[in-house]
């Protein structure tokens, strides 16, 4: 029975009206938008706003200002007047040091970025295995992910890697009657990317072993044991023919999130190699030159942040190129 005869029915009776009143006002229907239902959208700034005004504060606005600063004469200020367009990217891509830079970056890339996907792949596979204290191995090699950047680098250089005799790289090389190396300040051959590719390695490869876990934990088990049926062997053939081709995507992502945070690496090569007499002309990233050029004795905002939106423009043209290459997001057949 429609709503309007039940109610003209309770009125004939003399009982009470019931009817929901409408929101008085022109607020209303505003209102209901900006809350939503049961004041969902009203919990879901509550809880997202903050973080979305800390990203927005401290993340987009410098970009933008850096980005703006990067077409402005901005030596020893934050608030330039001389405009010179496009000089300062022109400079930068002419700068020798810079373009070194670039160059340290894919020998650093070369380096890391093939021993962090297999160091990492590989104790994913390990901890797989086990059948008793997995969640205990897990935790041991994701520890370091939550250590410093600065505080490895300076474990790494006043106690393992010490040039001196008493450091523990330099004491393993006593026992076996070898000489003392200076790993950080001898350039030929240069051991000094031995250090930093161990210290990375250390850091991040728990990380990616956890995404290699999850990866392999959602290998459908039916596939080994078809595997096992059609005579695959443990081992080798089964890794290369089911478990590896079942990573793809996570093998990708890790790929991809390497070379992105190698591009970033700024902590370990400042720590490592700087001293009291600043920092030496091999080995300097992108960042680190990047550092020097806008803080440094001339301070040069302008010029920084122009390297600074190439360097940007850089990764995103990698990362597009890999994930292309890659078929990142491509349909399974």
């Amino acid at each position: 029975m429609p709503q309007d005869t039940l109610l003209d029915k309770a009125d004939e009776a003399g009982g009470p009206r019931r009817r929901d009143a409408p929101p008085s006002g022109p607020a209303g229907p505003a209102r209901r938008r900006l809350l939503g239902p049961q004041n969902r959208t009203l919990w879901f700034w509550v809880f997202v706003g903050p973080f979305a005004l800390g990203l927005g504060l401290f993340t987009y606005v410098p970009l933008g200002w850096s980005l703006y600063l990067s077409f402005f004469d901005a030596h020893n200020t934050v608030s330039p007047t001389d405009f010179v367009g496009l000089d300062n990217y022109t400079a930068m891509l002419r700068d020798d040091a810079f373009t070194d830079s670039l160059v340290t970056f894919l020998v650093f890339t070369a380096f890391i970025v093939p021993a962090t996907f297999l160091l990492s792949l590989s104790l994913a596979l390990m901890v797989n295995r086990l059948r008793w204290a997995q969640a205990f191995f897990r935790s041991v090699f994701f520890l370091p992910v939550a250590c410093s950047y600065v505080v490895a680098a300076l474990i790494w250089k006043m106690s393992i890697f010490n040039g001196v005799r008493f450091g523990l790289a330099n004491t393993v090389l006593g026992w076996f009657g070898a000489d003392q190396i200076a790993w950080l300040s001898t350039t030929d051959p240069p051991w000094y990317w031995l250090v930093i590719v161990t210290v990375r390695l250390w850091l991040q490869a728990g990380f990616y072993m956890v995404l290699f876990l999850a990866g392999l934990q959602r290998i459908p088990r039916h596939l080994y044991e078809a595997a096992a049926v059609d005579g695959a062997r443990p081992g080798w053939q089964v890794f290369r023919y089911i478990t590896f081709p079942q990573l793809r995507a996570t093998s990708i992502a890790v790929t991809l999130l390497l070379v992105i945070n190698a591009f970033q690496a700024f902590d370990e090569f400042y720590n490592l190699l700087s001293d009291s007499r600043g920092y030496p002309p091999y080995a300097r990233p992108p960042l680190v030159y990047l550092y020097y050029t806008a803080l440094g004795q001339g301070q040069n905002l302008g010029l920084g942040s122009a390297g600074a939106v190439i360097l940007a423009l850089i990764i995103a043209v990698v990362t597009v190129a890999q994930a292309r290459w890659f078929g990142l997001g491509r349909k399974e057949d």
